[in-house]
């Protein structure tokens, strides 16, 4: 049996959040999970486990939850989760930059582009994310 990798954890974490399993997402998140914007301390920005599954919750009952795009391994157990989301006027494609420790999440932070999230991520852009995103 081999070990799950950080990439399918994403997937699976991903896909628990869009069928609106917030067990499985609370499975997913340790218990001190940061998720943010950048700014671990600006408002709005979630600081445990409760509040990224309130957070969660909120967004997949607004139907805000996107199609998964990829998930690309980054360094330092570092992985980058692309997502497209419907927006007024058309789509949006954006990506989170996940990091875990001992199988679970333990950083999720929200980038407003994916060349952003690549960069933070130490990840060479090949052009295949960008081709993928539209």
């Amino acid at each position: 049996m081999t070990a799950e990798t950080n990439v399918e954890r994403a997937r699976r974490g991903y896909e628990a959040a869009r069928r609106g399993d917030m067990s499985a997402v609370e499975a997913f998140l340790d218990p001190e999970v940061k998720w943010h914007g950048g700014d671990p301390q600006a408002e709005g920005a979630c600081v445990n486990r409760k509040q990224a599954l309130s957070f969660m919750g909120q967004a997949v009952a607004a139907g805000r939850i996107g199609e998964l795009v990829d998930v690309v391994d980054a360094r330092d157990d570092r992985v980058v989760v692309v997502m497209r989301r419907h927006v007024p006027g058309g789509e949006e494609v954006v990506a989170n930059v996940t990091t875990f420790r001992d199988g679970r999440a333990v950083e999720i932070v929200h980038y407003p582009s994916v060349e952003e999230a690549l960069a933070v991520a130490g990840v060479a852009r090949s052009g295949e994310h960008d081709r993928r995103a539209r």
